[in-house]
């Protein structure tokens, strides 16, 4: 289990509109939360959503079968796996999450700061 079920993060059945549109009405940086991914891929099984900047920042969370660990977005060499999704979240409420932008090619960061529920 990814650790996801009674946090008040996590929107389980909202889909990637909803959790933008809820992003954009919180207006405020930092602003996330965890929504089941639209592929349903068992290796991508959910994502983070964020709010910084003005922009909404959809970052997958991969699932390592060979680890039984999640990590964010795209697999690189040395990147930082946790063995539930509640610990990606407690680890960026303290460290900041690196949000690339790959249409303007440009590289924030933040916290994750405020949880954002889905009416």
């Amino acid at each position: 289990d990814a650790g996801v079920h009674s946090k008040a993060w996590y929107a389980a059945t909202c889909d990637r509109k909803t959790a933008e549109d809820a992003l954009y009405r919180s207006n405020k940086d930092g602003s996330f939360l965890i929504r089941k991914s639209s592929g349903q891929d068992s290796r991508q099984p959910y994502t983070l959503v964020v709010f910084y900047n003005r922009r909404v920042y959809n970052i997958p969370i991969r699932f390592i079968e060979s680890t039984r660990q999640y990590a964010l977005g795209r697999e690189k060499s040395g990147e930082e796996r946790f063995d539930s999704v509640a610990e990606i979240v407690e680890n960026h409420q303290r460290t900041s999450l690196v949000l690339i932008d790959s249409q303007n090619n440009t590289k924030d960061s933040t916290k994750l700061k405020h949880v954002v529920r889905v009416s």
